[in-house]
Order: structure tokens, then C-alpha cells, then sequence
């Protein structure tokens, strides 16, 4: 049995081998905005696929980052609809939701966007934090921290694979 996770960056790593050099970042950029693959997991894929390190960072942050941004106002378009609908009834609360508040209330907005990429996509815990109130300038602050931060700790690690395998 695949892993649709395994097969989708087999399917970007073989793509940024066959598209022209100039195009190659736009790939890593599309594999950034997916969710589990996330930055970091872009940047792996170009700078394997012999893109250089910094572009494949950037690429990879970029595209992260656009993704996370459309889920963020998307989210909060969505929060505004419901709560200010008139007589909207309160929803029992799942326990997903009950665990992110508590995650929530322990290391609030920096603490779940720099510790989120651990258990969750970005795209996840920035919708999770854009639902539950917080502004839409804070999650993008702390959500583009996260990300650019993960995606150069990553990239330094391979790098650093690379440089020691050479």
C-alpha cells in the first residue's frame, strides 16, 4: 500500500527534474503549498532536485506562505459570515477544537504557530487560530515566523547531509 504523501513528493521531486531551470522554482513553490509538505518539505524536493539551497528555501517559504495567506482571509471572510449571522446557535465544541484551545491557551499565538509544524500543517493551525478570533495580521505574522523559520532549519540540515555525503 502508497502513501499519498510519499507519492506526491516522488510526483514534485520527478516534475522539478523534467521542467526547464527557470520554471523549477515555481514547482517547489506549488509543492510549498501543500499541506504536509509544507515549506521545509518544498525545499528538501528542489534543493534534491539540484536546485540551489537559498532558491529552493525561498521557492518553498513563498509558496507556504501565499497558501497559508489565501486559508487566512478565506477563514476570517468565513467567521465574519457566521458570527454575525443573526441567531446563530452554538455548536458543541469536538474534541479537535477542545485540544487546540488548550494548546491555545498554554502558548497562545506564537507558541502554536512556532510549535504547530510539529503536529499539524501550517495551513491548519492558521485557519484553527483565524477561527478562533485572532487577528488576521497576528496569524500571518507568527504563521510566516513558523515557516520561514522551519524551512531554513530544514535547509540546513540538508544541506548539510549533502555537503557531508559529497
Amino acid at each position: 500500500m502508497s502513501n499519498p504523501v510519499s507519492d506526491l513528493v516522488a510526483g514534485f521531486q520527478d516534475l522539478v527534474a523534467q521542467v526547464p531551470d527557470l520554471v523549477q522554482p515555481l514547482i517547489v513553490a506549488l509543492a510549498g503549498a501543500v499541506p504536509f509538505i509544507e515549506g521545509e518539505g518544498a525545499a528538501a524536493i528542489g534543493i534534491i532536485g539540484g536546485i540551489h539551497p537559498v532558491v529552493a528555501a525561498l521557492a518553498g517559504a513563498a509558496g507556504n506562505f501565499l497558501c497559508v495567506a489565501i486559508v487566512v482571509l478565506a477563514t476570517a471572510r468565513v467567521r465574519t459570515a457566521v458570527t454575525t449571522r443573526a441567531g446563530a446557535a452554538e455548536k458543541p465544541v469536538s474534541a479537535r477544537s477542545e485540544k487546540f484551545q488548550k494548546a491555545y491557551h498554554r502558548y497562545g499565538t506564537p507558541g502554536v504557530s512556532l510549535l504547530g509544524p510539529l503536529i499539524l500543517p501550517t495551513q491548519f493551525t492558521a485557519a484553527a487560530l483565524k477561527g478562533t478570533g485572532v487577528p488576521t495580521r497576528t496569524v500571518l505574522f507568527w504563521q510566516g515566523l513558523a515557516i520561514v523559520l522551519w524551512t531554513t532549519l530544514v535547509t540546513l540540515i540538508i544541506t548539510g547531509v549533502i555537503a557531508a555525503a559529497g
